[in-house]
């Protein structure tokens, strides 16, 4: 078995921990290479084991049976971003905070190895975004969590003139719009007001930033839509945000999404499912008896 792993460089308390696994890796058989940035974080504080490999890892360039993410739920995303499009499929090993997408405690990381290495474990596919514009270019125009437009910091409120599959929607005016697969309804979505959505629904959810009108409210849309946006502002620019990585496009401009060609596979050990996580990271439903 091949395995990638990727990490974050802030592992703060962790490091022990960590070597403990990279040396459960190195006794496992596996071929192990390691992101050049993430090798270079360990090797400084010697952390890796004799024999694991290093690449430069850019946009899925190496095949691999299974990618860890060592981090939070951002060094998740970013994990996607390098593998995702290979169909390389990912476990989240949480040293972060909530850990909502990287579901598997740094504790328990030795045994979901053990397990993924087993093959006792499940694979979720989880649907991402794709974005198009003539007015700019965006390198990766994918997202697994969402798609943000947003206005500058010196903007008033933004005209964002909505479409689905050509049909006019509506005109939204606020400080931004939303748009979020169903993995993203837990993260921005959620904190705006929009609707939590099962992994596995095919559906986004698309809802306004800072409504300039109570009559905005959050609406879930069937993911075989095309969503066009045409944003005006009284700034000369404004910003799109695709799963935290930003991009200044100029007033007046059109952004298209719809469902990638591509999904993100997600390691599921035993045991770890939806209404779990929503319990255990989000405390939903807590008080309920």
């Amino acid at each position: 078995m091949k395995i990638l792993v990727f990490g974050s460089e802030y592992q703060g308390r962790y490091i022990e921990e960590l070597k403990r696994v990279m040396s459960c890796l190195s006794g496992s058989g596996a071929d192990v290479v390691v992101d050049s940035e993430f090798h270079r974080y360990l090797r400084e504080h010697h952390v890796v084991p004799e024999g694991f490999g290093v690449a430069d890892i850019e946009g899925g360039a190496l095949d691999a049976d299974v990618a860890l993410s060592f981090g939070g739920d951002g060094t998740f995303l970013r994990t996607a971003r390098k593998v995702a499009l290979r169909g390389v499929p990912i476990m989240g090993i949480n040293t972060g905070s909530l850990g909502y997408l990287a579901d598997v405690s740094i504790d328990d990381a030795e045994k979901a190895i053990g397990k993924c290495l087993a093959g006792e474990c499940c694979i979720d596919s989880r649907t991402m975004l794709h974005v198009s514009t003539l007015d700019t270019e965006i390198d990766f125009p994918y997202a697994l969590n969402e798609v943000a437009i947003q206005k500058s910091l010196t903007a008033q409120m933004l005209k964002m003139r909505t479409t689905l599959n050509g049909v006019y929607l509506t005109t939204y005016m606020g400080d931004g719009l939303l748009v979020s697969t169903p993995t993203g309804s837990t993260a921005y979505n959620l904190s705006v007001g929009g609707p939590i959505i099962e992994p596995s629904s095919h559906s986004f959810a698309v809802a306004p930033i800072a409504a300039h009108s109570l009559t905005m409210r959050p609406i879930v849309l069937n993911d075989d839509c095309r969503i066009d946006i045409t944003t005006l502002s009284r700034c000369d620019t404004f910003c799109v945000s695709l799963d935290g990585n930003n991009y200044t496009l100029p007033s007046g401009s059109t952004i298209s999404l719809c469902r990638a060609p591509y999904e993100v596979k997600v390691v599921k050990v035993n045991g770890h499912n939806f209404a779990s996580t929503l319990r255990s990271k989000l405390m939903w439903g807590v008080d309920a008896r």
